[in-house]
């Protein structure tokens, strides 16, 4: 299959839809997952166009997986949680609805269960300010 630049991450990273951003560079935007499995879900999308991790480039993603660590630093320590899961979703049958390489970083807190992948949207100025705070810790 090939990569559809309309899908709604390349146009976030394009500018043409809005998002809670936490941090951007010239590899990767990180952005706060509107429909967050746990309080601080955090995404990071490399610029470099691909479906996901069976086409992109080898280079490309060396290059993210550092900011990938450091965001889950920072989502850890902004948030208190108690540890870390790191997602990542190739093709529909495996749980993939975007269609362009990310990367998911779910803060876990023990004694509490995970929302459901895509499942409610959170409150817009929560959004802003878990944003703003794991921006720091960066």
């Amino acid at each position: 299959m090939t990569y559809d630049s309309t899908n709604i991450f390349a146009k976030i990273l394009k500018g043409e839809l809005p998002c809670h951003k936490v941090h951007e560079d010239e590899i990767a935007l990180v952005m706060m997952d509107i429909f967050p499995q746990s309080k601080g879900h955090t995404l990071i999308i490399p610029k470099a166009a691909s479906r996901n991790l069976l086409d992109a480039d080898p280079t490309a993603l060396a290059a993210v997986m550092p900011l990938v660590q450091r965001v889950a630093r920072a989502a850890k320590a902004a948030t208190g949680a108690d540890g870390i899961r790191l997602a990542q979703f190739n093709e529909a049958p495996a749980g993939q609805t975007v269609f362009h390489l990310h990367f998911h970083i779910i803060p876990i807190y023990e004694g509490v269960a995970l929302g459901a992948h895509g499942g409610g949207k959170a409150d817009d100025g929560e959004l802003a300010a878990l944003a703003k705070d794991i921006a720091a810790r960066l």
